[in-house]
C-alpha cells in the first residue's frame, strides 16, 4: 500500500506547525499570559509548572526531555518552584533515586489562574471560529500529537 501524501501538503503543515511552535514559544506570548493571569511567576517557571500539573508526578529528566533544556537548568528551576510552594517533591515509589515533583495546593491555584487567563486569550483569538472549527481542530490535532507520540 502507497501511504505517500501530497508533498505540498505535507510541506504545508510542516510550515504550520513551524510557525505555531514560534509563535507558541516568544516570550511575549508568556508574558502576555503572565500579565492577564496578575500572577508574580518568573516567565521560565510557569511553563514548568504547568507540565508538572499536567504529567506530574514527574521527575527532573523527564520534565527536561519534554521542554528540550538541559536537566541542571530544570533542576535549579525546579527548585524555585518548590521555595514558593507551588511544587513538592518526593523519592519516587518505583526509583527512589528519583524525586518526582507534584504541584502543591498553592499551586494548583495558580494553575487554576493560568488556565483561565489561557482561555480569556484563546477566546479573544478564535474569537470568528464556531465550536465545530474548534471541535475539528482539537480532534485533528490531537489526533496527530497522538500519532507523533507513537
Amino acid at each position: 500500500m502507497n501511504n505517500a501524501h501530497d508533498p505540498d501538503i505535507l510541506r504545508g503543515l510542516h510550515a504550520a506547525i513551524i510557525d505555531l511552535v514560534d509563535e507558541i514559544n516568544r516570550p511575549r506570548r508568556d508574558d502576555r499570559l503572565i500579565v492577564e493571569a496578575g500572577i508574580p511567576l518568573d516567565r521560565a517557571l510557569f511553563p514548568l509548572l504547568a507540565r508538572v500539573w499536567r504529567y506530574g508526578p514527574i521527575g527532573v529528566v523527564e520534565l527536561a526531555d519534554r521542554t528540550g533544556r538541559d536537566h541542571t537548568t530544570i533542576s535549579r528551576q525546579m527548585s524555585k518552584l518548590e521555595e514558593l510552594d507551588l511544587i513538592e517533591r518526593k523519592s519516587s515509589l518505583t526509583d527512589r533515586r528519583v524525586r518526582e515533583a507534584t504541584v502543591t495546593g498553592k499551586g494548583q491555584e495558580m494553575v487554576d489562574v493560568l488556565n483561565a487567563a489561557r482561555e480569556r486569550l484563546a477566546n479573544r483569538i478564535l474569537v470568528d471560529w464556531t465550536d465545530t472549527d474548534l471541535n475539528q481542530l482539537h480532534t485533528l490535532l490531537r489526533r496527530f500529537a497522538d500519532d507523533l507520540m507513537r
